[in-house]
C-alpha cells in the first residue's frame, strides 16, 4: 500500500495506539483523533501517546467524535485518505449504567465519521465492531452469517447499529467499508477494565477476584498483535463491503486463562465464584475462515505467550 494519510479515531486507546504504531512504522501519515475521556485513567492514554508511541511520528487532535463541527475541522486540516474507526465507548457492564454515553460516542460519533467520509470522499473505512453483536448464541463457531439482531447488552446494540449505519453509507455512496468483529482482545497497554488487567493486578496485590458465571465461561481470546495484523490487511485490501470476524478461532475456559496469569505472576489468586452478570454471554468462539479467505489472515499468538507478554508489561511498564 502506498503511503497515505490515515485517520485513526480512538488512537490513544488500546487497539488504536497499537494500530498507530504499525501504520506509522509502515510510512503512513497518521492522524489521531481522541477525546482522552475519563472512562478509565486518562494518564494511561497520555502514556500511550508519550511513551508507547514515542518512537514514531503522528499528529494528535484532541477532539470528541460526537462533536461534528470539531471533527469536520480535522478533515479540513488534513487530506484524509482512509479512516480506521476504533473510537467507541467500551464495556458491556458500564453500558447498563450509562446508556446515553454509548449513544453519543458509538452512534452519533460513528454517524459523524460516516458523513464526513462521504463529504470529503475518503477512499475507505475499517470500522471496529464486536463479537458481542452475536448475543447469547447457542451454536458455534460463530460465522458472520449468524443472527446478530438480538443483542443482550446496550453496548452490543450500539455496535450492531454502527454496522447497519455503515452498510447504508456504503450502499448509498459507494464507500468501501470493512466491519471487523473483534473477539476479546488482550495484550500490553490494555484497558484497566479488562479481565486480564484486573486479574493480574489482583494477583500481584494479593486481593481476591470476582469470577462470574462460576468460572464456566469460555472466551475466544485474541492477542493485540494479531488484531493489528488483521486491521492493516483490511486497510490494504480495502474491499467494497465486508463483515469479518477477527478471533483466535478457539475458545479458552476462563479458569485456564486465570491459571496462566497465576503461572506468570507466580501468585495464587483468591477467587469469589458468582453467577452471570446482566449482559454477559457464556461463550464466544469465532469462525475465522472468512478472514482467512478475504484477508489471508491467521492469528499466531498462543494464549500463554500473550499472557506472558501482558504480565511482563504490567510489572515492568505499567507499574513502573
Amino acid at each position: 500500500m502506498q503511503p497515505s494519510t490515515i485517520l485513526v479515531t480512538g488512537g490513544a486507546g488500546f487497539i488504536g495506539s497499537h494500530l498507530v504504531k504499525r501504520l506509522a512504522r509502515e510510512g503512513h501519515n497518521v492522524v489521531i483523533v481522541d477525546n482522552f475521556n475519563d472512562y478509565y485513567e486518562p494518564a494511561l492514554k497520555e502514556a500511550r501517546i508519550n511513551t508507547f508511541l514515542k518512537d514514531v511520528t503522528f499528529n494528535v487532535e484532541r477532539v470528541d467524535i460526537a462533536d461534528y463541527d470539531a471533527l469536520k475541522n480535522v478533515f479540513e486540516k488534513y487530506a484524509i485518505d482512509y479512516i480506521s474507526h476504533q473510537a467507541a465507548q467500551a464495556g458491556v457492564r458500564y453500558s447498563i449504567d450509562a446508556p446515553l454515553v454509548y449513544g453519543q460516542s458509538n452512534l452519533i460519533g460513528t454517524l459523524n465519521i460516516l458523513q464526513l467520509a462521504r463529504e470529503f470522499e475518503v477512499r475507505g473505512i475499517t470500522l471496529a465492531s464486536s463479537s458481542s453483536v452475536y448475543g447469547d448464541a447457542q451454536t458455534f463457531p460463530l460465522k458472520e452469517s449468524h443472527m446478530s439482531d438480538e443483542p443482550i447488552s446496550l453496548y452490543a446494540a450500539t455496535k450492531r447499529s454502527t454496522e447497519l449505519l455503515a452498510h447504508a453509507y456504503h450502499h448509498l455512496y459507494n464507500i468501501p467499508i470493512t466491519c471487523l468483529r473483534y473477539f476479546t482482545v488482550y495484550g500490553p497497554w490494555g484497558r484497566p477494565d479488562m479481565a486480564i488487567f484486573k486479574f493480574t493486578k489482583a494477583a500481584l496485590e494479593g486481593t481476591p477476584i470476582d469470577i462470574y458465571g462460576h468460572g464456566e465461561m469460555g472466551r475466544d481470546f485474541t492477542y493485540i498483535d494479531d488484531i493489528i495484523d488483521g486491521i492493516t490487511r483490511a486497510i490494504e485490501k480495502n474491499p467494497a463491503w465486508e463483515i469479518i470476524n477477527l478471533g483466535c478461532g478457539k475458545p479458552e475456559r476462563l479458569m485456564n486463562f486465570i491459571s496462566s496469569i497465576e503461572t506468570h505472576t507466580n501468585k495464587t489468586i483468591e477467587k469469589n465464584m458468582l453467577p452471570m452478570q446482566p449482559g454477559d454471554v457464556k461463550e464466544t468462539w469465532a469462525d475465522i475462515s472468512h478472514a482467512q479467505d478475504v484477508l489471508g489472515w491467521n492469528p499466531v499468538t498462543r494464549l500463554d505467550e500473550g499472557i506472558k507478554q501482558f504480565v511482563n508489561w504490567y510489572e515492568n511498564g505499567y507499574q513502573a
